[in-house]
């Protein structure tokens, strides 16, 4: 018997439209399958049988977040196929931040109305982020929610689960002055200050459509752009150099992040001139007459990952990142005695 309600359907939830934007999904999950996954879509829970060879002692990490008001431009730019990367980088990068290989991934996407086509862009976002990261997208959940919502607004969020062994596990109890600091350049804001891009540039009326000479693109294509996901040049840099520790660039910027790296008593000494900050975040300054601080304690500055690591291993660090999709990384400081955990200068 075919499932669908009339009354629902009159209370704003088609429930075949679900049906509808489950069969569109599926091409696009397919391509995120690994050898760890047990079944397909439509059980009550995603089956993932992990490797466990060569495993001392398996540790399982996990990391949730969202796109947060970035989606504030996807809707205005009608373009739903870039988020989803964004909700699986803004997992994957954290959970690799201990040396976990991400091994699965699930996605939250809560709309007014369930439009199948868009669900299906959404979600391929989202597969597109599980097979940079080698994760599975091994289920989800699509909640429509009229009357919660605006019609053609939604919310995504998602989590991932990754996998060290226990000894191999980061931790910053080996770092020491003299080791060095390497960026990993970002993609641009990535996913976090977007309620300050928002207050910058009036991107109800127009603002999204205006071409700067300094992006080669419009102010919308630049804000849009995906977050870079960094697990397999980073897990190829762990396996190459002595990584004392990793700070994923997020919300708070440079200010909050890399200290939750760095130990007591040692301090991220960043030289502002070495860093490779995209014209966009000049743009943002400019415009919105942000003080240098809150722009450094607020977005990433061009800077996605921060490595510490041992200063002669620098030379094995860059290597492995440059053959692995991350040649653009370099070294932006070093690590003093001090208190704080980072000092720009």
């Amino acid at each position: 018997m075919k499932s669908e309600s009339e009354s629902y359907r009159a209370a704003g939830v088609d429930i075949t439209a679900g049906y509808r934007a489950v069969e569109l999904m599926k091409k696009h999950v397919q391509r995120t399958e690994t050898p760890g996954v047990l079944g397909g879509l439509g059980g009550f829970g995603g089956l993932f049988r992990p490797d466990l060879t060569g495993m001392a002692e398996p540790v399982l990490v996990s990391g949730t977040d969202g796109v947060g008001t970035k989606l504030k431009i996807a809707f205005l730019m009608d373009r739903h196929d870039t988020v989803g990367i964004d909700c699986v980088a803004m997992c994957v990068n954290d959970v690799i931040c201990c040396g976990a290989q991400p091994l699965f991934f699930l996605d939250y996407i809560a709309c007014g109305r369930n439009v199948p086509e868009r669900i299906a862009d959404i979600v391929s976002g989202v597969a597109e982020g599980c097979v940079q990261s080698g994760a599975a997208l091994i289920g989800g959940e699509t909640a429509e929610m009229p009357g919660f919502y605006a019609e053609n607004e939604y919310d995504l969020a998602g989590f991932a689960v990754g996998m060290v062994d226990r000894p191999k596990i980061l931790d910053n109890s080996s770092m020491e002055p003299g080791d060095v600091v390497i960026a990993i350049p970002s993609s641009g804001v990535h996913s976090n200050g977007f309620s300050l891009v928002r207050r910058v540039f009036d991107i109800e009326h127009g603002a999204l459509d205006k071409v700067y000479q300094e992006l080669g693109r419009t102010l919308g294509e630049t804000l849009i752009e995906p977050t870079r996901i960094y697990v397999k040049p980073v897990l190829a840099m762990i396996k190459a150099a002595r990584v004392r520790a990793l700070s994923h660039i997020t919300g708070g910027g440079f200010y909050e992040n890399i200290p939750r790296s760095i130990p007591a008593g040692l301090c991220a000494r960043i030289r502002k001139s070495s860093l490779r900050t995209p014209p966009v975040f000049d743009i943002i300054a400019r415009q919105g007459k942000i003080p240098e601080r809150d722009m450094y304690n607020t977005f990433n500055m061009g800077v996605g990952m921060c490595a510490v690591v041992a200063k002669e291993d620098t030379g094995r660090a860059l290597a492995a990142l440059a053959v692995n999709g991350a040649a653009d990384a370099y070294v932006c400081g070093e690590i003093i005695r001090g208190e704080g955990g980072v000092e720009l200068c």
